[in-house]
């Protein structure tokens, strides 16, 4: 019998994931269920047959993984293994291990999405995804990790924490960087610079992203201190700058 894989939001990571699977899990069962509009050529499933899947990945906002793991719960195959793929690791764990104790899962963050998968031109080597914790059997979990490297992907296990840190301090650290530039209104002009111009890849890649800088800022409790970090970092730089006194002429 092939997989049967049940996926849970259709947003632009969603999407994203059914392009995925659809290259490399050709022979797998995927049903999609959202609450959003349907896409045209995509099919939607009534969430009690996706919840009842081999796997459901979950792909819904972080501010929704509570209520969708209560809806899902009663419908769940004993032996079907949910994985989350948040942005956030400590909190949906937590979500996740109380309300499914002893039960299988898989909690990871894959390290990109689908602008970097696009500038890529669809080479995943050595794109990253992180495994935070699971529950599955050693050759289940054996066999998910060589599917993942068989492909390019590179797998790498640290805790929840860990992830949610050095999380702050990078993929967050970007978003606000890109979100203080693009509400400030600088762009790209006829003379930039190569670096100006990595610069604006990276404000473009999270400018359209406003719902998870958020909730990621609201259920990673170290983002604050990135924030204050930065904040601090920024008046030194700002005050040594402006106290600069004007060349003399």
């Amino acid at each position: 019998m092939s997989l049967s894989i049940g996926l849970i939001g259709y947003g632009h990571f969603g999407a994203f994931l059914h392009d995925l699977a659809q290259r490399y899990l050709p022979d797998a069962t995927l049903k999609i269920h959202s609450g959003r509009r349907t896409p045209d050529g995509v099919q939607f499933f009534p969430l009690e047959e996706v919840a009842a899947c081999d796997a459901v990945v979950l792909s819904v906002p972080i501010s929704a993984y509570a209520a969708t793991l209560e809806k899902i719960e009663p419908h769940l195959r004993p032996d079907g293994v949910v994985i989350d793929i948040a942005t956030v690791k400590k909190h949906t764990m937590d979500l996740l291990q109380a309300a499914r104790p002893a039960r299988p899962f898989v909690a990871m963050h894959p390290m990109f999405g689908p602008e970097s998968y696009a500038k890529r031109e669809g080479d995943v080597t050595g794109l990253r995804i992180v495994v935070t914790g699971h529950s599955l059997a050693p050759p289940q979990y054996a066999a998910l990790c060589e599917k993942l490297t068989a492909v390019g992907f590179r797998v790498i296990e640290m805790t929840a924490e860990a992830h949610d840190k050095e999380l702050a301090e990078t993929l967050f650290l970007t978003h606000y960087v890109g979100q203080v530039i693009a509400r400030g209104g600088f762009e790209r002009t006829d003379i930039d610079t190569v670096s100006f111009g990595f610069l604006m890849d990276a404000v473009d890649s999270v400018r359209h992203d406003g719902q998870l800088f958020e909730e990621v800022c609201r259920y990673n409790p170290y983002c604050h201190e990135v924030i204050e970090r930065f904040d601090k970092s920024d008046r030194h730089v700002r005050d040594a700058m402006l106290k600069l006194e004007p060349l003399e002429r």
